[in-house]
């Protein structure tokens, strides 16, 4: 399952788990479907910061050329599309809402 973000300065989506916790530290409950008023941006924008900024740093990668899986994809790396979504929010002055959208069908 999907949360989608949406407002008037764009819009994504990100995995419910990851999308969650960015919602709670922002500040909110985690209840979908949810919304941020224009006004009520620049403080969840600073709470997110905030909480991004208490994660601990992600571990280095691994040194063992051999190992060619990917590295994790980090919380701070998956907030990235919701902090630049507040950014231009907060210049445009517009609200943001976040909804439950369906995973793909599987056959």
């Amino acid at each position: 399952m999907f949360i989608r973000f949406d407002s008037s300065a764009g819009t994504f989506m990100l995995a419910r788990d990851s999308a969650l916790t960015l919602i709670r530290m922002m500040g909110h409950s985690g209840a979908v479907p949810g919304a941020i008023l224009a006004r009520d941006l620049p403080p969840a924008l600073e709470s997110l910061k905030a909480g991004l900024a208490a994660l601990p740093a992600s571990p280095p990668p691994p040194e063992d050329r051999q190992d060619t899986r990917e590295p994790p994809v980090s919380l701070r790396q998956r907030a990235y599309p919701l902090t630049d979504l507040l950014q231009r929010a907060i210049r445009q002055d517009c609200d943001i809402s976040w909804h439950q959208e369906p995973g793909p069908s599987r056959p």
